[in-house]
């Protein structure tokens, strides 16, 4: 309603090229009477969102002019924490009404509007005359609070929230107490600031007056689609392209099995089955020579089940997220949803890993099912809670409101002990009950040889042509994650990423299931892990595609903040091995059954 308060409340400041937020109040800006932090679910903190109280409060379609908050004179340290922002390119984050604040500016090609996120701190530039480049500091800004009215009431909600910042040196006569009036700012002679003219410097001994302006404007969006400007993506066409350039990939691959299950499979065993009687069976070709070999049990089999149960239990995390974002429960609007959807899942789904690491091991005839829980509760989050901890010491280090307080630590490490290593003991309970799955054929007492292989069968040669396909269905995607993430826009094409998905999950089944076969047909029948490494390799060019991307598109400077870059893609990729390499394996185990179980061997 008319009148009714609205409180601006302050987040991070962020900045693109050193990725490390701080807390509003850590430069001396205006502080309300008391500061109250707001609460953050463990997605936010996680991202390092503080969101706190702000001295900024209007009045409901009542616009005001030239509003002082507050005045603060700067000593030497002040001007340097500010100088030192500025140079970073830090933004100002704010939020009413669950919307962010954005800046509207317009791009040369394209008509609309662009918005950016967050007010800069200030702008380095020449002023005048001067040779050297001087500070400025954006302190008056021009809110614009957008409402659509309801027709019926005269009730208004709050559909955009836009700032125009300006830096002006703020001048009045006498000495400075709260009730003075502004010569350069004034209300009650029309006078308003509507450029930087003569811009307020950030120097020692400075006096800096901090003012807004707040304008209030109807506008057409309705309530329900407020967001939609800031989700605007102003190029669907390179996803299609992205998507149809990935289905080749797959509709080639899936001509490949085709062909070699008809081929090969229906031929081979037909034929192989009418020689039965005849003297020729001996000769036996290929793959088929191996079936007294090929369902022995591999080197570090305990290390394939526990690596298996992980990608399982990241396959159930990834694809249950990815339904919900498709269907919407998690878009941007709820800040922080994401990552807390994410680990909650990833707790749960510890269910599985267990189930699918013990079936496996069990089949390997292993009996110490404890121990096998153990690592595959173990390995991998400790692994990569190791990587974030010394992450998180070296944001802890900079005094930046991204590190991970104590508290949020604690209910990490209770989910991992606390949900997800009890549910991985339970789902192992009930796969090493089942009984064991049984090998369609007979392993031999004695290995048998495998003969010299072809340059091209060599095993880093082939794993490393297997990783490529997967990571090229992904890799348009890819760019658009990455440049969510790092330079702070929001992702919210979950339609394209499930598309993609489900074309990572074929991609990697088929290219593993046409090298284990080329692989057993060169009588080579260790393909156990060179299945599960074969797709999981993709992870490596995804990292060394992170890295070009680092190079190429951001402007890190700080070491500090690239070791953070490498650090986070470090734990991404591995991710993404495990989860790869576990859908190649399982796509090879369903195959080599399939074959061997279709063929009479006495």
């Amino acid at each position: 309603m008319q009148g009714d308060l609205l409180k601006v409340k302050v987040n991070k400041l962020t900045s693109t090229k050193t990725q490390l937020p701080y807390s509003y109040y850590s430069l001396p800006y205006c502080k309300p009477e008391k500061i109250v932090d707001s609460a953050e679910n463990l997605g936010e903190v996680l991202r390092g969102d503080r969101i706190e109280n702000s001295p900024y409060v209007f009045k409901m379609r009542e616009p005001q002019m030239c509003n002082v908050v507050c005045h603060i004179t700067l000593d030497a340290k002040l001007a340097k924490e500010f100088k030192e922002k500025i140079d970073d390119e830090y933004r100002v984050n704010m939020i009413l009404d669950n919307l962010p604040l954005v800046v509207p500016y317009k791009r040369p090609d394209i008509d609309s509007l662009v918005y950016q996120h967050g007010v800069p701190v200030g702008l380095k530039s020449h002023f005048g005359e001067s040779k050297e480049e001087k500070y400025f500091i954006y302190n008056h800004l021009t809110f614009t609070v957008k409402f659509h009215k309801d027709e019926e009431t005269d009730a208004a909600r709050i559909v955009g929230f836009e700032v125009k910042p300006f830096s002006a040196k703020h001048e009045y006569e006498g000495k400075w107490d709260d009730k003075k009036r502004l010569t350069t700012c004034d209300p009650h002679a029309k006078r308003t600031i509507t450029s930087s003219d003569s811009p307020q410097e950030v120097e020692d001994k400075e006096e800096i007056i901090f003012t807004y302006d707040v304008e209030f404007k109807e506008s057409e969006v309705k309530w329900a689609s407020r967001w939609d400007t800031y989700l605007l993506t102003a190029d669907d066409q390179i996803h299609w392209f992205s998507i149809v350039n990935s289905l080749m990939i797959v509709l080639f691959l899936s001509g490949m099995v085709a062909m070699i299950m008809l081929r090969t499979l229906y031929r081979d065993i037909s034929k192989y089955n009418q020689l039965e009687t005849q003297e020729e069976a001996q000769e036996e070709t290929g793959w088929k020579l191996v079936h007294g070999d090929v369902f022995r049990t591999p080197t570090n089999s305990d290390l394939l089940c526990v690596y298996v149960g992980t990608g399982v239990q990241f396959f159930g995390m990834i694809l249950v997220t990815m339904i919900f974002a498709a269907l919407g429960f998690l878009s941007p609007s709820n800040r922080g949803g994401l990552m807390t959807a994410m680990l909650l899942l990833w707790a749960f789904m510890g269910l599985f890993a267990g189930y699918a690491a013990a079936r496996l091991y069990k089949m390997f005839k292993g009996i110490e099912w404890k121990k096998i829980t153990l690592r595959t509760a173990f390995t991998f989050p400790g692994i990569v809670f190791a990587i974030f901890f010394v992450l998180n010491a070296l944001i802890w280090g900079e005094k930046s409101s991204g590190a991970v307080p104590f508290g949020t630590m604690f209910a990490l490490v209770f989910l991992w002990f606390g949900i997800s290593v009890p549910l991985v003991f339970v789902g192992s309970y009930v796969g090493f009950r089942k009984p064991a799955i049984e090998d369609p054929v007979k392993t031999n007492k004695i290995p048998r040889q495998i003969p010299e292989q072809a340059w091209y069968m060599n095993p880093i040669f082939s794993i490393l042509i297997g990783g490529i396909l997967p990571f090229g269905a992904v890799f348009i995607e890819l760019f658009f994650i990455l440049t969510s993430i790092w330079l702070h826009q929001f992702y919210y094409i979950f339609g394209f990423l499930f598309l993609v998905l489900v074309i990572l999950i074929i991609t990697c089944a088929e290219i593993t299931v046409v090298l284990c076969y080329f692989q057993l047909c060169s009588e080579d029948y260790l393909w156990w892990w060179r299945s599960y490494l074969t797709s999981g390799s993709s992870a490596l060019y995804l990292f060394l595609y992170a890295a070009f991307y680092f190079f190429t598109k951001l402007d890190i400077t700080k070491p500090v903040s690239g070791v953070l870059y490498f650090g986070y893609m470090l734990i991404a990729s591995y991710s993404f091995f495990v989860l790869t390499g576990t859908i190649g394996f399982y796509a090879c185990f369903w195959f080599t059954r399939l074959i061997y179980s279709s063929v009479k061997i006495d």
